[in-house]
């Protein structure tokens, strides 16, 4: 503890300089912070100590219990010695807030007023519980949804595979009962259709939990789709015969013969419509809509939440995310912005296959409760990789926002200051996914200081004005193996050198290694090695790239099909040359033209983000990843100015 003494006319007085906020992070990546900044911590031995200590909440940890989380059933020779050691160096790095306590045969970590992640959640998480047995729903939705903001991604990340065994069936547990919890307030407020595309979701990646299922055909049989309510018990009722030899339980079976007899109930807590559907809706006023005068229709009495799921092993990105969360938090305040404060759409740029989108939707499930009046969501690219029709999303976001489908006007210009009407006074999140260029964004911007736009494109959209803008490139090496560490911890940490291999050959690419998960997570016979080995060969490395919808060369394929065909003949020129980088001579002499025709060449290509400008060496250069390369060599000449 500093002091600082201070004398006066009055007398003496201590003056304490504030200590720092400190905070302990479990569900993601294992962190200490203090006062903002990352407390470092050496390796996976000191943050499975660090975590088993701050699980045990307070209460002794033995020796041979931290032995066994750390070594499992083989500890070395010296292990009692390598405890001491690490407890020794982590009381040093958490500095005096926090007293770690040597009392035989064991450790015990007193936090003091330090804030831990996991108590947070576990605290919003009971009180959401409460409330939605009281039938405060509304109540219970805000709460619970704070508590899922406290997830990170996959908890306990960075500790040895002993303790995430041990410890990550239970956390998970608890995040899924408040995710039902939470979807269960959600379907009582009448969000049933804003639930069906996550619940969806669950259902296949927990096909045996029961209350997901259930949750599911009730939200399916209001939204009127009866059949496809029967069709998903039906499902469950043969996955649990054929996997478990049992039957569905009680309370599905109960709401099946429901779902037959069509008398479900509706949602507890929705506020029935004040007129007929089919009644037309009430002009809207230009200052906004009173409760009383807003138009009913197939959302009436419905928060639109149209976000799909989030993904549940998201990693890395979290400076992105701090400042994305910064941003929207402060939008989503009720005060008026301050002067020079950035009110704008916040843009999300960058190539093919970063991972915009994900970190996207992440984003703006952590700023949700910021934004009571719903999050809208539209991908503006269609299954056929075109641009959508503006009319098309205008007409769903207005039916999401209230609006009766069936008496929208129909031309774009009507159909946008209507949507325009229908926002004003609202505190809405509006989230355009894909954006092609400037002309797709602009009418479906919000208009005043109460909502906020996020928007994820391949370019820079440079004439969106008071826009707050963010690079998303390739992941630091860090996050990169972590991402590849979602197939299994030890399958990537037993070989260190060939899972470097497989982040490299990759380019650091979001896309590229989430496939290679993915395929080591299909193959367990796969060693990381035996992957990287497969990767190496640049004949092959496209093809190994490829699992399902997902798809390197297709992503940035379509990327070069984008630009301008002399800037694909470039592209391809400078692929085949074989360099990674090249400068604005380089580009003029293989190309055969004058330096200024060369730069515009070159910024068309750093615009689609197939190059990237690296002002750093005395000269500028532009630099191609591998696999940008790869794709630009085996491309025909015939279809570069097709």
């Amino acid at each position: 503890m500093v002091h600082l003494k201070a004398s006066g006319v009055i007398g003496k007085a201590d003056v304490r300089l504030a200590e720092p906020t400190l905070e302990f992070r479990l569900l993601g990546p294992v962190e200490a912070v203090a006062d903002g900044r990352e407390i470092r911590l050496d390796g996976a031995k000191q943050r499975s100590v660090l975590a088993a200590l701050l699980l045990s909440d307070g209460l002794l940890l033995p020796d041979e219990r931290l032995s066994a989380l750390l070594w499992g059933w083989d500890p070395p020779a010296t292990w009692t010695a390598q405890l001491h050691t690490y407890a020794s160096r982590l009381r040093g790095r958490l500095g005096p807030q926090v007293d770690l306590i040597r009392r035989a045969p064991g450790y015990r970590l007193d936090i003091g007023s330090a804030r831990v992640d996991l108590h947070e959640f576990r605290r919003d998480a009971e009180l959401g519980r409460r409330a939605l047995e009281a039938g405060e729903h509304r109540r219970a939705a805000d709460l619970l949804s704070a508590a899922l903001g406290h997830w990170r991604g996959t908890p306990l990340t960075g500790v040895t595979a002993q303790l995430a065994e041990k410890a990550l069936p239970e956390l998970e547990e608890s995040r899924l009962a408040a995710l039902e919890n939470r979807i269960e307030a959600d379907l009582a407020l009448g969000g049933h259709r804003a639930a069906v595309p996550e619940l969806r979701g669950l259902v296949a990646e927990h096909p045996t939990r029961e209350r997901l299922r259930g949750q599911l055909m009730a939200a399916l049989y209001r939204c009127d789709r009866q059949s496809d309510a029967l069709e998903v018990y039906e499902q469950g009722r043969r996955l649990l015969a054929e996997e478990l030899g049992v039957d569905p339980g009680a309370t599905l079976r109960e709401l099946h013969s429901q779902v037959l007899s069509g008398t479900l109930p509706g949602p507890a807590a929705a506020h029935p419509p004040t007129a007929v559907l089919s009644a037309p809706p009430a002009p809207a006023p230009p200052g906004g809509h009173p409760a009383s005068e807003r138009p009913t229709g197939a959302w009436t009495g419905v928060v639109p939440v149209l976000l799909p799921p989030a993904v549940a092993d998201f990693v890395g990105r979290q400076r992105h995310l701090a400042a994305l969360q910064a941003a929207l938090g402060g939008a989503a305040q009720d005060r008026p912005a301050c002067p020079g404060e950035p009110t704008g759409p916040i843009l999300l740029t960058g190539g093919a296959g970063c991972g915009k989108s994900a970190l996207a939707v992440q984003a703006a499930h952590l700023a949700r409760s910021g934004f009571p009046d719903g999050v809208l969501y539209a991908d503006l690219r269609g299954p056929d990789g075109l641009p959508r029709d503006l009319a098309e999303v205008l007409r769903a976001f207005l039916c999401a926002l209230g609006a009766d489908g069936r008496r929208l006007p129909d031309g774009p210009d009507e159909l946008v200051r209507l949507y325009r009407s229908r926002l004003a006074g609202r505190k809405v999140l509006v989230l355009l996914d894909n954006a092609e260029d400037e002309r797709a964004v602009r009418p479906l911007l919000t208009s005043d200081e109460c909502g906020r736009t996020v928007v994820t494109s391949r370019s820079a959209l440079a004439t969106i004005e008071g826009a707050q803008r963010f690079w998303v490139g390739p992941l630091e090496f860090p996050e990169a193996y972590q991402l590849l560490a979602v197939a299994g911890r030890e399958r990537v940490s037993t070989d260190p050198g060939a899972t470097a291999r497989i982040v490299e050959l990759c380019d650091r690419l979001p896309l590229a290694l989430r496939i290679c998960a993915s395929r080591l997570a299909a193959h367990p016979h796969w060693t990381a090695a035996r992957l990287a080995d497969r990767l190496t060969s640049a004949e092959n490395r496209l093809d190994e790239l490829r699992l399902g919808e997902l798809d390197v060369r297709a992503s940035l394929a379509a990327d070069l099909r984008r630009v301008h065909p002399a800037a694909r003949t470039a592209l391809r020129a400078f692929a085949r040359a074989g360099a990674d980088s090249v400068s604005l001579a380089d580009a003029a002499r293989l190309l055969g033209c004058s330096d200024c025709e060369a730069e515009e060449v070159l910024e068309l290509l750093t615009e689609a983000r197939l190059l990237t400008a690296d002002p750093e060496p005395a000269e500028l250069l532009y630099r191609m990843g591998s696999l940008v390369r790869l794709v630009a060599q085996e491309q025909p000449a015939a279809a570069l100015v097709a």
